[in-house]
């Protein structure tokens, strides 16, 4: 049988890449993952060797260390990281991201600063946008920065960084209204800061403090904290590019390409969802026979397969879209609305497929079916990814009348 979510056109090294990749999960994530997810515990034997792998400088330019590889090469790494255990991905997820928006916006000695150190995994990258009273209104956002001499002066309360206690860089989003007159838009009065940290929880330097993980139902592993910042003094070179205001459309290019890798989770796991309910419809006898011979089994794994296909070609159509140098936020919005919507639901036929037992910890589908729903709200909620989509159709399809 052909294994599905197949990619054509791929290079030698891609798929030499991706082989390596896929060996590693299947030899050293998949038989641990259940057990260090159901201890709450950091994967550290896991991301020391992605680090030996290279992996934390997949996108970074040769010329800073990095592999140079396309988004298209990250994203299919990431769906078969997510296929082992979703929240490694994540590790690696928060760190692209903050490359990417150095590699794309920096300056030309924050890049130096800091990408030579991100490829080889010293510097481990996290980002801030949400509080907690947030949600999906970034506008909203009420930590700010004021300018003071040569520093900034920051102040607020930001909500779910992932690696927000393993990392040592945070590239965190808040209002800067120095420069910016009264009246000016909201996303124009943002800016970026990189904020350089110790890892681990309580006072990480003068003025900043990660109060310690937040308990969630699935996701595990990984640390997702909060972050105080109480008169943390941040030096002008750490704005991101240099320039107040252009905080928020930085980040929003981070979140677009973040937006694929979620996308590619939601892959991951709805694969490794499929191949676990395949399995054990084979195994399982009820009736005389193995559940996989009575049609309504074998109709849900169609359905599952073909969700588990479908969901992988908008993600790669995504991510090319994005290598070409093209506006992507159309296809990224679309691929991660229908992977998470379709990883959630290929999992719970999974679930249903393994029936009670589904329901025991002893069966790794029973820790798939709590990580899926934190793919529904991460890197934008399926809401908001509708409304991405909508207004680009309008764009796109404008009435002339």
């Amino acid at each position: 049988m052909a294994r599905l979510a197949q990619t054509a056109g791929l290079t030698d090294i891609q798929q030499e890449i991706l082989s390596t990749v896929r060996d590693f999960v299947d030899k050293e994530i998949i038989p641990v993952a259940t057990e260090l997810e159901h201890r709450d515990e950091y994967p550290q034997q896991i991301v020391d060797g992605l680090k030996e792998l290279g992996l934390f400088g997949l996108m970074i330019p040769e010329e800073y260390g990095g592999l140079g590889e396309s988004l298209l090469t990250y994203a299919l790494c990431v769906e078969e990281i997510a296929r082992g255990w979703m929240s490694v991905s994540g590790i690696i997820n928060t760190h692209f991201i903050v490359a990417y928006m150095l590699k794309q916006h920096g300056t030309q000695e924050q890049r130096d600063h800091f990408l030579p150190r991100m490829a080889a995994g010293d510097v481990r990258g996290a980002f801030s946008m949400s509080e907690p009273g947030l949600g999906s209104d970034v506008s909203a956002i009420t930590s700010k920065a004021v300018k003071d001499g040569d520093e900034y002066v920051l102040n607020g309360q930001k909500m779910w960084l992932t690696n927000g206690g393993t990392s040592n860089l945070v590239a965190v989003l808040v209002r800067s209204d120095e420069g910016h007159p009264e009246g000016t838009a909201p996303h124009k009065s943002m800016t970026t800061f990189l904020v350089e940290k110790e890892p681990g929880f309580g006072e990480v330097r003068p003025g900043l403090t990660i109060p310690g993980k937040i308990d969630k139902m699935g996701y595990k592993g990984v640390d997702t904290t909060e972050l105080i910042m109480d008169d943390l003094r941040i030096p002008a070179d750490r704005v991101l590019g240099g320039a107040t205001g252009r905080g928020f459309y930085q980040m929003m290019d981070g979140v677009e390409v973040g937006r694929v890798n979620v996308a590619a989770r939601g892959c991951g796991v709805a694969q490794r969802a499929f191949e676990l309910g395949v399995s054990y419809a084979q195994q399982r006898h009820t009736f005389g026979k193995p559940i996989a011979q009575h049609q309504a089994i074998q109709f849900k794994l169609a359905e599952m397969a073909t969700k588990v296909e479908a969901a992988h070609a908008m993600m790669v159509n995504a991510a090319r879209k994005k290598d070409s140098g093209e506006r992507n936020d159309l296809e990224a919005g679309m691929a991660k609305y229908l992977a998470s919507e379709y990883c959630k639901e290929v999992v719970e036929d999974a679930f249903r497929i393994h029936g009670g037992y589904g329901f025991s910890k002893e069966y790794e589908i029973e820790r798939l079916y709590r990580e899926a729903p934190m793919l529904l709200i991460g890197e934008g909620t399926a809401e908001i990814q509708k409304m991405i989509i909508g207004r680009r159709l309008l764009e796109e399809y404008k009435f002339q009348g």
